[in-house]
């Protein structure tokens, strides 16, 4: 499939009016892929509810198991139900195979943010690169979704370099350095322990010079409960806009959907701290709770942008709210 912008005249991105079919049936597949676990476990039950002719009361209660089981989360289970319950209700509506149309249409709404917008990469006419600022705790996944961003937005065409911000951890330049070797990425690195903010500037005029298109910047894996690197992060964040203005122009946090709610706190959190423009659900294949897709967009009103499938390092697709939720309901 295609990440990075079009050519003129080329059809628009996945999951956009114009996209092409063989794209919209690779994000379906991915994204079945994905959440093939989740229809073997208690999301799989979904289907079923809907076997029988007329959609029973006794029904209700089974619906609401298995959102609350699949870490869907309370507050975001309560909105779906209620909201299904008065359009089922507003239309008389018994048959089942009509409100599982209806559950369809709510659980897409719920997926899809009120304040969404195009990502920093689709826009046109942009001056200057991309500024991605990837954030996240330890274990989430955060370099290899940088590793897989990076291979995908190169294998369209763009250029790309990557910053290896993250000095707190001895290991983490060296494993985005292989990852950089990898993907045929350039990789921005400083002495272990150096200055965040000294490389993510040296990146950015290394960028500047050679015309790249996309600048990905690798932040050490915040415990989101330290106040002071928190603090470092923004030190970043500042860095980033005495250059750019208008940057970072995506701000991706990496969220290990195995680890459910937990994941929730940590988005309110470093939204409170710096914003958040974008999730990448990493490691949903690698879970039966896949509801936790559904909490996240709704508490905080954030988009899931991607979604990763598999181990491989092509193996991160573009979230697509009608083919996970379709995915979801034919289990």
């Amino acid at each position: 499939m295609r990440f990075w912008r079009r050519k003129p005249g080329e059809p628009s991105l996945p999951g956009e009016v114009g996209a092409s079919v063989d794209e919209e049936r690779e994000i379906h597949e991915q994204t079945e892929r994905a959440l093939e676990r989740s229809r073997r476990g208690l999301l799989g039950r979904l289907g079923g509810l809907f076997e029988r002719q007329d959609f029973g009361d006794d029904l209700w209660d089974d619906l609401e198991e298995i959102l609350l089981g699949a870490d869907t989360g309370l507050p975001t289970t309560e909105a779906i139900l209620k909201d299904l319950k008065a359009r089922v209700r507003a239309e008389g509506v018994k048959q089942s195979s009509r409100v599982r149309e209806l559950l369809r249409d709510e659980l897409v709404r719920i997926l899809t943010p009120t304040g969404g917008r195009d990502a920093a990469w689709a826009v046109e006419g942009r001056q200057g690169p991309v500024v991605i600022l990837v954030i996240g705790v330890n274990g989430a996944g955060k370099t290899t979704s940088i590793a897989k961003l990076a291979a995908a937005f190169r294998r369209d065409g763009a250029g790309v370099i990557l910053a290896a911000a993250d000095t707190f951890r001895a290991a983490a330049t060296e494993q985005l350095k292989v990852w950089g070797e990898r993907t045929g990425v350039r990789v921005v690195a400083h002495q272990p322990g150096a200055d965040p903010g000294a490389v993510v500037f040296d990146t950015l005029e290394a960028a500047e010079r050679s015309g790249v298109d996309i600048v990905i910047i690798d932040t050490a894996g915040r415990l989101h409960t330290k106040t002071n690197l928190m603090e470092e992060l923004k030190k970043i964040h500042r860095v980033i806009q005495r250059k750019y203005a208008d940057a970072p122009h995506e701000t991706l946090l990496v969220l290990d959907a195995t680890t459910g709610q937990n994941g929730i706190a940590q988005a309110k959190t470093f939204t409170s701290a710096i914003g958040v423009s974008g999730i990448v659900l990493a490691k949903l294949d690698g879970t039966a709770k896949g509801g936790v897709a559904f909490a996240i967009t709704h508490d905080l009103d954030i988009p899931v942008r991607f979604i990763g499938t598999g181990e491989r390092l092509e193996d991160l697709s573009v979230f697509d709210a009608h083919a996970f939720v379709d995915s979801l309901l034919a289990g």
